[in-house]
């Protein structure tokens, strides 16, 4: 594992350790997470720990053809119960993502530095929300990192209205011309949807 300096750079993603940890330290500069996700790392880490940073073998993706949305999700999204928008709330997503609870995790990894260097690369055109309303009120959302590379780096999502989050997720999908969405890590819920593993090195020949 490598300590990052001052100096804007990664190791070659090569490597990063068995469970993909790569590098330790740095900042979060708007530079610095420009390379990061162009190298495919992106940064992980709990409050009070250093900054670490990631790039995991096998790596979890979904390519948006293969999405998979069942016929439950199909009938909520027909009847039209909740408003989609993009990039009309960033900091109120990316805020509820970090005040969400999760099993299994003693905080969130979203800290106010992380909100503050998302949200300006956000005001850059590089990172995109997608919001949930039901009764002009934020009920869901998710976000993400936008390189226009045609590669969507998503990072987090949040519900507070059952299914509002997998809706915005599927519509955004499907009206978007990503050729592929990155998961980073395994879960059930995005395995669901059609999410997979790939090698690293194909997943770093996609992203360039």
């Amino acid at each position: 594992m490598y300590l990052l300096t001052d100096k804007i750079e990664f190791p070659d993603v090569s490597l990063a350790s068995f469970d993909g940890l790569l590098a330790y330290g740095g900042d979060l500069s708007v530079e610095r997470l420009i390379l990061a996700y162009s190298r495919g790392v992106f940064p992980w880490y709990e409050k009070g720990e250093p900054i670490l940073w990631w790039s995991p073998d096998p790596r979890f993706v979904l390519f948006p053809e293969e999405l998979k949305v069942s016929k439950s999700l199909q009938k909520t999204i027909k009847n039209n119960e909740f408003k989609i928008t993009m990039n009309k709330a960033f900091r109120d997503v990316m805020t509820s993502c970090a005040q969400t609870k999760r099993k299994g995790q003693r905080g969130t990894w979203i800290t106010s530095e992380m909100i503050e260097s998302y949200c300006k690369l956000h005001e850059l055109g590089l990172a995109t929300s997608v919001e949930v309303w039901q009764n002009n009120k934020l009920v869901g959302g998710l976000y993400g990192i936008d390189l226009n590379n045609g590669v969507f780096c998503g990072e987090s999502m949040f519900s507070h209205v059952s299914n509002a989050s997998k809706v915005g997720f599927v519509i955004f999908i499907e009206n978007s011309k990503f050729k592929l969405i990155d998961c980073q890590l395994h879960t059930k819920h995005l395995e669901n949807f059609g999410a997979k593993h790939i090698s690293r090195d194909s997943f770093i020949k996609l992203l360039n």
